[in-house]
């Protein structure tokens, strides 16, 4: 999904929709480590983390939202 370098021998095929897609899932989960309390896993329980991280998938949603 990654281009390839120009100097490669054989080149290989890229895909520009799967490759848009990944960048995006990419984008998502770098905005994610914008939560200290997500990236370093800061909750004990793994009850409490999940609800962080649907709270903070929730956020995050707005804030596309509102941006378009």
């Amino acid at each position: 999904v990654i281009p390839a370098k120009r100097n490669r021998r054989t080149p290989r095929e890229l895909n520009k929709e799967l490759y848009r897609q990944r960048n995006k899932v990419e984008r998502c989960f770098n905005r994610f480590k914008n939560f200290r309390r997500v990236a370093t896993r800061y909750d004990k329980s793994a009850r409490n983390f999940t609800a962080f991280t649907c709270l903070a998938a929730t956020l995050l949603n707005f804030s596309i939202t509102l941006n378009t």
